[in-house]
């Protein structure tokens, strides 16, 4: 019982890796507050998480980009539940634009600069809206999620999404050290491939050969799915991780 009492935010709760974290979180005795935009998929969540007996689960149907909506959603949850232990921040991704795959010459200045806010502008929202409240708790736990493409492995994303995620992985670092006095720390994962709702399309679409070509790759010979991540996102919040901070691990089945 790792979470057992503890207040986690979960951005983008609903589907995905989040969604997996929320449910080993509400296992072990957590209370999830899951945010979304999809309130069928929170409605899902909420019915499924609330049949774990240790945990307990509370959903904000708002767009996490959104400070005012934010700002709103984390004063009712601190009214409710009095304090927040943990901060997951799982908005982000390549797919918000035609070909996620496109090279630096293919990209229009709007296609960059939608991934570049997507992936990076609710990260600062909540962190900058939760971490006064962890100061004042005298501890946190921030888990952000990054991308290997953020560390120029990925050859089928965008460079923007590269720029994307390796912000992500310099705002945990520095970050890290900024909040390391306060006992809070902040670290992050970086998935390579992950099987969520979002990726199984774009997964299926290809050719059996295409896709041996790219599990062929991995050292651990399969492709990831979201408990995978989830796992190591668990670890990180936890007291497991107390003395791990500014980290960003790769959960990449070995890939390099």
């Amino acid at each position: 019982m790792r979470f057992k009492g503890k207040v986690a935010v979960i951005t983008a709760a609903a589907s995905g890796i989040c969604r997996a974290a929320a449910g080993i979180i509400a296992k072990e005795g957590g209370v999830v507050v899951g945010i979304d935009t999809d309130e069928a998929r929170l409605e899902k969540m909420s019915m499924e998480l609330s049949q774990e007996p240790a945990g307990s689960i509370v959903t904000y149907c708002i767009d996490a980009l959104d400070p005012q909506a934010a700002d709103q959603a984390l004063e009712n949850i601190i009214k409710n539940n009095k304090r927040i232990d943990i901060l997951i921040n799982g908005v982000g991704g390549s797919t918000i634009i035609s070909n996620p795959s496109a090279r630096v010459d293919e990209l229009t200045v709007d296609e960059w600069q939608a991934i570049i806010n997507f992936n990076l502008k609710s990260m600062f929202i909540f962190t900058n809206s939760v971490v006064p409240i962890m100061k004042e708790q005298g501890k946190g736990k921030i888990v952000n999620l990054a991308s290997i493409a953020g560390r120029g492995f990925s050859d089928i994303s965008s460079s923007a999404y590269a720029a994307a995620k390796g912000g992500v992985i310099a705002f945990t670092k520095k970050t890290a050290r900024e909040l390391g006095q306060f006992n809070i720390t902040v670290n992050a994962i970086a998935p390579n491939t992950t099987l969520t709702e979002r990726i199984q399309p774009r997964w299926q679409q290809q050719s059996p050969e295409d896709q041996l070509q790219q599990t062929e790759k991995i050292p651990l010979g399969r492709v990831a799915e979201p408990i995978d991540q989830a796992k190591v996102i668990c670890f990180l919040a936890s007291e497991d991780a107390d003395y791990v901070t500014g980290q960003t691990i790769d959960v990449s089945g070995g890939l390099v």
